[in-house]
Parts: C-alpha cells; structure tokens; sequence
C-alpha cells in the first residue's frame, strides 16, 4: 500500500481531526438532546453530516491561528 505525499499531511490532519470530533461531539449532543430514540443513529449521522461539512473548512482556517498562539505561549 502506498502512503500519501508528506505534502498532503496538514490536509490530512485537518481531516480527521474534523471527522473524528463531530463524529463525537454530534453523538454526544444527540444523545443529550434526545436520548435514546427510536432513530437516534440516523438522527446522529444527520447531524454528523453537518456538523464536518461545517467542521472540515472551519479546522483549515482556525489550525494554523492556534499553532501561532501555541508557538507564542511555548517555549
């Protein structure tokens, strides 16, 4: 299996950092909002959908403004 260019790697943490936080943070939110429902998996990977459409984009633009913070505040 051949591995993806080093090139591609803040794309590639972007994504999955956004994948596996609003796969979490929709589950949680779910399940708070209305327990255990008949249709809780399809009402939470609706709201999965949405939330990494929103996420993905979100995470490109804020990763590098906190890298800068953290570079700042680090030795």
């Amino acid at each position: 299996m051949s591995k993806v260019p080093a090139r591609f790697s803040h794309l590639l943490l972007a994504f999955f950092t956004s994948l596996l936080m609003s796969l979490l943070m929709s589950g949680v939110i779910t399940l708070l909002n209305l327990g255990l429902v008949d249709d809780f998996l399809r009402r939470w990977l609706t709201a999965f959908i949405t939330a990494f459409v929103v996420a993905f984009p979100a995470i490109l633009l804020v990763l590098p403004v906190a890298r800068r913070i953290v570079a700042r505040i680090t030795d």
